[in-house]
């Protein structure tokens, strides 16, 4: 009489992120976070950067990755657009 329906699955998916902890990569910051740290992002992965600002290149060290996001730390600054 009534179909059991499957309900779809609320966690994030296993997708492996495009950094590891250790990496260093040379990133463009996009945004602000509402705590004010830089953000870039590479395939869509979100990379919070402390003590940047949007526009500025900058080589960092990736410290920590989550599940849908990294933390790094900034290395040098390679150029800053105005």
């Amino acid at each position: 009489m009534f179909e059991r329906r499957r309900r779809a699955s609320r966690k994030p998916s296993r997708k492996s992120s495009p950094v590891r902890v250790g990496e260093i990569i040379e990133v463009e910051i996009v945004e602000l976070s509402r705590r004010g740290d830089g953000i870039a992002r590479i395939r869509g992965f979100i990379i919070f950067v402390p003590k940047t600002k949007p526009g500025d290149k900058v080589k960092i060290r990736i410290k920590k990755v989550g599940p849908t996001y990294a933390i790094g730390e900034k290395t040098e600054e390679t150029e800053t657009l105005e």
